[in-house]
């Protein structure tokens, strides 16, 4: 009920048209009730021979009722579908803008093809909530009033046995439609989720299954999930077949009831003859209100359902917040780790572990070890997408915690390990960076990244798509455009992590002589496996099992005989084979 309560809520800036688009259905049922009552009337009268003037306020009704039903319906579908229109599209905007903070911390543990799910299916589902749900309810609740009132006019027995059915046919039968198919709409739901899950990776992940021969296997999981939604739906399709059976049951059972007491009333002259034909089908067009209850019954689990699975998300909150009054970033400042420690889970084990350093304005450093050491958890947190369970990571003389998200980020430029890439055009995903940039200075900064091939090569040159995820490049590429992005940002720190992994040894030894050389007035955090070039920064910290192990310049290290002389022999050793 809590469920139902708040998606109604999302209605209320909508309850004037809501209003309008309910009244426009009353006047559907009324127009097409009307039609039928005013047209038995007119053929019941018509029967008795009177004068033709007689008959004239019957005959222009009949002509008013029949023009009038078309575009009375087709203004309550206008209203109904732009109440519905707006209410997704704020529905939209309301969970992306609470999505965004979830963002990387909470949203860690679902799928990408779950929270896809959710933010398309299950927003998409909620269209049912005025159009199929609150709107039915309320126009049914409307016309029934008008039905009892109309049937009062001739008779109140009349007006207690309608009103009876249309209760029963409309509320009780659903409900029971409701019990035969209990929980059917969550778990259609939740199977959707999985299959569509199931969907994106087999598709982001083909290349992988058919190299490791498991294509099979990802193909009889999206058979079997298809089957099991498959059976699902039959079995509701069975439980909405008896549900229309039983409602054309109640109203044509309705109908002959409305008339076998409507004729002893005849007889006694309590109601005239030519009324009765009019009095049943009065109960046969006021159904018309009633049968779409059906439906609603059986849209309102699966709302309340994708209600909750939106609600799960939207209600959560995010890990990484910001200060009631945020300090403005110093545009030059040290970075300095404190003891820092860092998890990413409860149970997890320690990513970091008790690491402190620090980076001077216009210094170079770069932080170096084995795979799962810890490298890229650094960037993590410098960035804020997460923050350490202890410890400190200042910025000049406050904690990062200080600064709004917003001003820390705009300040700190970041080459991740995975880069991004939109399926946009070149010159969109390079403004990113800086959404005001010239085509010259785009054009320096893919030179200045090594990518002067890339314009003449590409047909329409900046305004080229680079299609889905940037899969018309390759890695070193794609590489190249996140370095590219962050020479246009022109961030006063700059975090490069494993920012040439993707790139040949000639290829990787020039970029990063040239990005040094750039960034040589800017404090720069470079994180890598590979030693190259190392010699050019002024501190090396080497990180093993999330605890620094060795610091110092290039010449001390490799002459040392720690971990890093290690990783450079076998670095030497690669190279000297390749």
């Amino acid at each position: 009920m809590k469920t139902t309560t708040r998606l109604l809520g999302f209605l209320a800036p909508y309850r004037w048209r809501i209003a309008l688009a309910v009244f426009l259905g009353v006047l559907t049922v009324a127009t097409n009730t009307g039609l039928l009552a005013t047209a038995a009337y007119l053929i019941s009268a018509a029967a008795l021979h009177p004068l033709l003037i007689e008959l004239t306020a019957a005959i222009y009704l009949v002509r008013i009722f029949g023009i009038s039903r078309a575009f009375v319906r087709y203004a309550e579908r206008i209203v109904s579908h732009d109440v519905t229109f707006r209410l997704l599209g704020n529905l939209r905007g309301r969970l992306y803008t609470r999505l965004e903070p979830l963002a990387p911390a909470r949203l860690a543990a679902y799928r990408s093809g779950d929270l896809l799910a959710r933010m398309i299916r299950d927003i998409d589902e909620l269209q049912n909530l005025f159009q199929q749900i609150a709107g039915p309810v309320l126009i049914a609740l409307a016309s029934a009033i008008v039905m009892v009132v109309a049937f009062a006019v001739f008779n109140p027995l009349l007006a207690v046995v309608g009103l009876a059915f249309l209760v029963v046919t409309g509320v009780g039968v659903p409900l029971l439609a409701r019990a035969l198919g209990r929980d059917a709409g969550r778990r259609e739901l939740a199977l959707r989720a999985e299959l569509n899950a199931q969907l994106i990776d087999g598709v982001q992940g083909a290349q992988d299954l058919l190299a490791l021969g498991r294509a099979d296997d990802q193909r009889q999981r999206i058979v079997t999930l298809s089957a099991e939604l498959s059976g699902l739906q039959r079995r509701m399709a069975r439980v909405t077949g008896l549900e229309q059976a039983l409602s054309d049951l109640g109203t044509n059972l309705a109908m002959w009831t409305i008339l076998l007491l409507a004729i002893p009333l005849v007889g006694d002259g309590q109601i005239r003859g030519v009324y009765l034909a009019t009095l049943g089908l009065i109960m046969l067009g006021s159904f018309e209100a009633v049968r779409p209850l059906g439906r609603a019954f059986q849209f309102l689990e699966r709302t309340v359902a994708a209600g909750e699975r939106i609600f799960e998300i939207a209600d959560s909150e995010p890990e990484i917040v910001d200060p009631a009054t945020p300090c403005a970033p110093p545009a030059l400042a040290s970075l300095t780790f404190d003891n820092v420690s860092f998890a990413y889970g409860p149970n997890e084990p320690l990513a970091l572990d008790r690491v402190s350093f620090g980076l001077e304005p216009g210094n170079h450093l770069a932080i170096v070890g084995p795979s799962g050491a810890g490298k890229s958890t650094i960037a993590n947190l410098i960035v804020r997408f997460w923050d350490p369970i202890s410890g400190t990571i200042r910025l000049g003389t406050h904690d990062l915690r200080d600064y709004a998200q917003e001003d820390l980020r705009a300040n700190i430029g970041l080459v991740s390990q995975n880069t991004r890439l939109f399926t946009n055009t070149l010159r969109a995903n390079l403004r990113l960076a800086k959404p005001d940039a010239s085509d010259d200075e785009l054009r320096t900064a893919l030179r200045r990244a090594q990518l002067d091939d890339l314009i003449a090569r590409l047909p329409d040159g900046l305004d080229s798509w680079i299609g889905e995820q940037g899969m018309r490049f390759s890695g070193g590429e794609r590489q190249r455009l996140a370095i590219a992005r962050v020479l246009l940002k022109n961030a006063p720190l700059i975090i490069l992590d494993e920012p040439t992994a993707n790139l040949d040894p000639l290829t990787e030894r020039d970029l990063l002589a040239t990005l040094l050389d750039l960034f040589r007035d800017r404090s720069l955090l470079l994180i890598t496996h590979r030693l190259v070039r190392l010699e050019q920064v002024d501190e090396i910290l080497v990180l093993d099992e999330g605890r620094i192990v060795e610091r110092g310049p290039h010449i001390d290290l490799a002459r040392s005989a720690g971990l890093y002389q290690r990783m450079l022999e076998v670095q030497d050793g690669v190279f000297a084979v390749g």
